[in-house]
């Protein structure tokens, strides 16, 4: 499904659960995470509750991924928007979505870990800082 959205540019491409491929999912995160491992993308959505991605012609430049605990949880993970797409709204346009999406799906609350230097992002996208734990496994 297509969301009618208003790109301030214009041609950016919403869309909820598009077919992904790994190969454009891994050059978009390879772009995005210096750290990131070419990976299998299908068990990750597989197990998704929803996903948004953003492109501008043929090209993937934005995707962020949710999952649910199948009640009023849901989970913002890999918000992820391409370093030439960055800085004009897009990743804040892809959170609503899935914010929306997720919402439609059953979740009341909508979470998400982030490190501080994105406190303002996401804030402007609409959550309020909560104390968290995290454990690497």
């Amino acid at each position: 499904m297509v969301i009618n959205d208003s790109s301030p540019a214009g041609d950016e491409v919403l869309a909820v659960r598009p077919e992904l491929t790994d190969a454009e999912l891994n050059e978009l995160f390879d772009a995005s995470w210096p750290e990131h491992r070419a990976t299998s993308f299908a068990p990750v959505l597989a197990r998704s509750l929803t996903w948004i991605a953003a492109r501008r012609g043929d090209r993937l430049v934005g995707f962020v991924n949710v999952v649910g605990d199948g009640g009023a949880h849901a989970f913002v993970l890999d918000t992820t928007v391409h370093p030439d797409e960055r800085r004009r709204g897009l990743g804040v346009r892809l959170v609503q979505a899935a914010a929306d999406e997720a919402r439609a799906r059953g979740a009341e609350w909508l979470h998400v870990d982030y490190e501080p230097h994105l406190e303002s992002f996401y804030g402007q996208c609409g959550f309020r800082p909560t104390a968290a734990g995290l454990r690497r496994l």
